[in-house]
């Protein structure tokens, strides 16, 4: 895909904000086609579709020529619509799978010759905050990958992640930490929470995803209180940070008392280019950039390097 915004990138000027570098990676984004893949039953919301098509429009506005997919949760552990979206985007794309104790060690090393390079536990979604279940998961992840050459991602609470945090340091598998480590911007920097936060990161194992900002900010569509935080991670671990879109944005709307999981909940409204100029805001220097969009992800995924 070729990019205006790509072009100017050769230019000297390129610095200027909000221009991709060449071979930037989008570390976080999925792909939801119910009509060919159909949505889990007991999915706990239900989106409306966003195709391989839409995602390459976003990213070609942006400049972007590199995406790391997730699954998402709605399609619990059928990974058949991430392995058709890696088809689709070949060389390009890299995904993260969601695995339980049946997979077999030829289903993970299909799944890794298709361009799966993790998997993920989402703790999140059902607002899970038992450690022990949460401490189960991470053993079961680890015991069905064996040596597998596989991440594992983690979403959660930052009180859930730091009650695994042991654990999570003697991971003989990479570790990465979805989204700032939902570290609400209103509890600041300042607290016990973050701090151990960053000190997690000192771990060699431990990575960090700087992704969808009203993750953990209600200050749209600026999202500005977060650069205190972004800056600290980024400080904390320079090596080990990634940045994603979250794109398409679920959680769009507040549910109502009588949701129903089979609600159609529309997206967020999300200005996706001013989103990815955040970056600047918390990078001041190019090779910075160049290291969070291009470089970390090249080593945590296998992309070729350039």
């Amino acid at each position: 895909m070729t990019s205006p915004l790509l072009a100017k990138e050769t230019n000297p000027m390129a610095s200027k904000r909000g221009v991709a570098p060449p071979h930037a990676t989008d570390c976080h984004a999925h792909i939801f086609d119910p009509t060919r893949f159909p949505y889990s039953s007991a999915r706990r919301y239900t989106p409306p579709p966003a195709t391989v098509p839409e995602l390459l429009r976003m990213h070609d506005s942006i400049g972007i020529e590199r995406v790391v997919l997730v699954q998402p949760s709605v399609y619990g552990t059928n990974n058949e619509c991430l392995l058709d979206a890696l088809k689709q985007l070949g060389e390009r794309a890299r995904g993260v799978a969601v695995i339980n104790s049946t997979f077999s060690r030829t289903q993970l090393e299909d799944m890794h010759g298709a361009g799966v390079r993790g998997v993920r536990i989402n703790l999140e979604v059902s607002k899970d905050s038992d450690t022990s279940d949460a401490l189960r998961r991470l053993r079961a992840t680890v015991d069905t990958l064996g040596d597998a050459p596989m991440l594992i991602q983690v979403y959660a609470a930052l009180p859930v992640i730091l009650a695994c945090g042991p654990m999570l340091r003697g991971m003989r598998q990479q570790v990465l930490i979805d989204h700032f480590g939902l570290a609400k911007t209103n509890q600041g920097t300042g607290n016990q929470d973050f701090a151990a936060l960053l000190d997690l990161m000192k771990s060699p194992n431990v990575w960090m995803k700087l992704s969808g900002p009203y993750q953990i900010s209600d200050a749209t569509p600026a999202y500005a209180d977060i650069a205190p935080i972004a800056k600290a991670l980024i400080s904390a671990s320079p090596r080990r940070v990634v940045w994603g879109s979250d794109w398409p944005h679920t959680g769009g709307s507040n549910r109502p008392a009588d949701y129903k999981p089979t609600d159609l909940e529309p997206f967020r409204k999300e200005d996706d280019q001013r989103n990815f100029g955040l970056v600047w805001d918390w990078t001041a220097q190019a090779a910075m950039r160049h290291r969070l969009l291009v470089d970390n992800p090249e080593r945590l995924y296998g992309f070729a390097s350039h």
